[in-house]
């Protein structure tokens, strides 16, 4: 079986083969094929333009649900997205380990290919390089993305106000616990898969009916608490969640109880955190296939902090994860 080498990463004829071969033949849209140190796009009016930059080094490569190059696709459409853009166009780094098997590469380009499409977003620059064997872990990938946001729209974490519903897009901490069962750290069978996916043609559809929407936060490292905690931060209010409304699956429950975590810090990589007026939420949940739900209240306070009703009725404030509990997730 072909195994990629340092030559892959040298400029030469086979580093240029490798490109056309494995990545272009699957991405080609037109732009990236032109292979120009940069590309050329056209601005498709005079909206805005929003950009993001990412770096996925999730271990293993493949796991249940998805694989880095879903990933790296999914996470930089949906971090465009939270500004309530339109994502247009990204570019794709790869830095290789020397060693790694040639077909498992095509396999993760041909899983950029589909989410890409999924999304409609272009892949219109990249690069490669290769690291000596021992010097990586098989396959790191580099993305930014930019997009261009309706000049009606501001969607921002700080502009969350008293009175807004908090809702979450779905079930919380699926991938954080895909990702324990792809390391062998769970010993028992679950089926449980990461939830990784674009979010974009949620929103846009909210965006194109006029729906009012303050802020959209994907709860990635750090969870619900962590998200939630920047938007108390930055927007000046309290937010009250209600923890019967959170919506968990079965399985992620019981792993939960079993190893002491908490939900509300295991990481998400399709989930958004949306906030609006109540009048927004039914159509939010409406994008959602029904799967979103209201879980907690934007407040007024001198004080902002983040709060959480358990289910036997107390009050306790929720802070950001002090420590990494699963490194290497996305």
């Amino acid at each position: 079986m072909p195994k990629i080498t340092m030559n892959h990463g040298s400029g030469g004829r086979e580093m240029h083969e490798f490109i056309k071969n494995t990545i272009i033949s699957k991405l080609k849209n037109g732009v990236l094929e032109k292979m120009d140190d940069s590309a050329v796009l056209v601005n498709p009016g005079t909206n805005r333009l929003a950009m993001t930059t990412d770096s996925y080094v999730v271990n293993p490569i493949k796991f249940a649900g998805g694989d880095i190059g879903r990933l790296s696709v999914s996470g930089t459409v949906n971090d465009i997205t939270t500004s309530g853009a339109k994502p247009y166009a990204m570019s794709l780094a790869f830095i290789v380990e020397e060693g790694m098997d040639l077909k498992l590469i095509e396999e993760i380009v041909e899983s950029i290919a589909i989410t890409a499409n999924e999304a409609d977003i272009k892949i219109v620059t990249g690069d490669t390089k290769v690291v000596e064997k021992g010097k990586g872990d098989n396959l790191f990938i580099n993305t930014a993305g930019i997009g261009f946001i309706n000049n009606n729209v501001n969607i921002s974490t700080y502009n969350t106000v008293p009175g807004d519903d908090i809702i979450i897009s779905g079930p919380v901490g699926n991938h954080e616990i895909a990702m324990m069962k792809a390391r062998g750290m769970i010993d028992f069978e679950c089926a449980v898969e990461s939830d990784v996916r674009p979010l974009n043609k949620e929103i846009e559809k909210l965006i194109d009916e006029g729906v009012e929407l303050h802020t959209i936060k994907d709860p990635t490292r750090g969870g619900v608490a962590g998200a939630l905690s920047e938007i108390v931060e930055h927007a000046g209010v309290d937010i009250l969640l209600d923890q019967s409304n959170i919506p968990i699956d079965g399985v992620v429950d019981s792993v939960c109880r079993l190893v002491g975590y908490d939900p509300l810090y295991l990481a998400n990589e399709g989930k958004f955190l949306i906030t609006g007026p109540p009048e927004s939420s039914k159509k939010v949940i409406e994008s959602f296939n029904g799967e979103a739900k209201v879980i907690g209240k934007a407040n007024q306070s001198d004080d902002p902090k983040l709060l959480l009703e358990t289910e036997f009725g107390g009050i306790r404030r929720v802070g950001m994860l002090e420590t990494m509990q699963l490194p290497r997730i996305c």
